[in-house]
């Protein structure tokens, strides 16, 4: 190959400056001249309108900061297959053949991949680097790193707020329907309760839980005051099973409802059972908190950071899985791969898979949810038995060195 594009699209976090740049560098070890496909897959399908792109030059790639987030190619959320156009696949390969681009690093989550598996189809070359801080794909992914530590930076800081008021704090966190963040980031943070997709709410056993932790932390204060760290995947179904949509938002152009909501559903809830309760004004009246009509009982509020955590720089973690799949993907593309997914370098080889099976959604397993819930973590539920701990099968246990 003489001319690769590189893309990305989806959401945008951390690590995806080192997967532009370290595509980038790599094909210049290669030989190969790299450009920018602005903006995802609207740039790709208007490709063939453009006078010019962007080439990553030693002057420019220099320019590409890795350890800041988000993407210098830019994003969009476009699903080739949907756009209204019989010649669409034609006009992409002639966008392409205009500018003598051979090949695509395309780096992306699943709606992402599963595009480039529809192009791969079409018969342009594309080799996928992964990248979603959901981490739901079958492989690491880039962004999963930076989004946990800036999530499990602003739930530990949103402590001193609750302590203050005597709040109960729910924190609202991206990740659709997949646990992962949330789980993460709540462990580093010490949430007090984490509630992931996987785990329908029992509302009865999260508000005792959140009751004697608040109660106790609170009398044992000298200055009578505690709080309690709630942390919610957007995910999260309604008591009646349903999804929280925000209604008043289309479905993107994967069909996906855009969810709002779980964190005020979650607050609202325990807000109401806390009204319900007089042992907790007995408890306010005890601890001197208590002003009827005013402040008769705890008050629980909901927290969202939004893109905060995509936002910002990137880990020293993301910047180097960033750069090793993003020139991967440039050496793959080069040898002729094509519909694959580069999952990282070991021992010196590229490992990869196809990328139909990368882009399959993988969730959180529940006995890694038992683990932690010996560990004093809320999960909505009854405490699970956990193999890790109480089975006596020496099976459970592995030696690997």
């Amino acid at each position: 190959m003489k001319k690769i594009g590189i893309l990305t699209g989806g959401g945008d976090c951390g690590g995806l400056n080192a997967v532009v740049k370290g595509a980038a560098q790599m094909a210049k070890v290669l030989d190969i001249q790299s450009y920018v496909i602005p903006n995802g897959y609207a740039g790709l399908y208007n490709l063939i309108d453009f006078e010019s792109i962007v080439e990553l030059t030693d002057h420019r790639v220099d320019f590409v900061n890795s350890n800041l987030a988000g993407s210098e190619a830019g994003h969009s959320r476009v699903k080739v297959k949907k756009i209204d156009d019989d010649n669409k696949y034609e006009r992409i390969k002639d966008g392409l053949k205009k500018f003598e681009l051979e090949g695509l690093v395309i780096s992306g989550g699943d709606d992402t991949g599963s595009v480039m598996v529809d192009l791969a189809e079409h018969g342009i070359k594309c080799v996928h680097a992964p990248k979603t801080m959901d981490l739901d794909l079958q492989s690491y992914s880039v962004g999963f790193d930076s989004t946990v530590n800036r999530v499990a930076s602003f739930a530990e800081d949103i402590k001193t707020t609750g302590r203050t008021h005597n709040r109960i704090i729910v924190m609202e966190v991206f990740g659709r329907y997949a646990g992962h963040t949330v789980l993460r980031s709540g462990v580093a943070a010490e949430a007090d309760a984490v509630l992931i997709p996987e785990i329908p709410i029992d509302f009865d056993v999260l508000y005792k839980d959140c009751k004697e932790k608040f109660m106790k932390r609170v009398q044992d204060s000298d200055v009578h005051t505690g709080t309690y760290l709630i942390m919610v995947a957007e995910g999260i179904k309604n008591a009646d099973g349903s999804e929280l949509y925000d209604e008043s938002a289309p479905a993107d152009a994967f069909g996906h409802k855009r969810l709002a909501g779980a964190g005020k559903y979650v607050a609202n809830k325990l807000q109401a059972m806390f009204e319900k309760d007089d042992t907790m004004r007995e408890f306010m009246k005890d601890e001197g908190l208590f002003v009827k009509d005013l402040y008769e009982v705890p008050e629980v509020r909901a927290v969202a950071p939004g893109h905060l955590v995509r936002c910002g720089h990137s880990s020293v973690y993301d910047v180097n899985f960033g750069k090793q799949v993003g020139a991967s993907a440039a050496v793959m593309l080069n040898k002729g791969y094509s519909g694959i997914t580069v999952v990282g370098v070991h021992h010196g080889k590229i490992q990869y898979m196809d990328t139909t099976e990368a882009i399959k959604q993988r969730y959180v397993d529940l006995e890694t949810v038992a683990f932690y819930e010996h560990l004093n973590i809320c999960f909505g539920r009854k405490p699970q038995p956990s193999n890790f701990v109480f089975e006596k099968k020496e099976g459970l246990i592995e030696r690997i060195m």
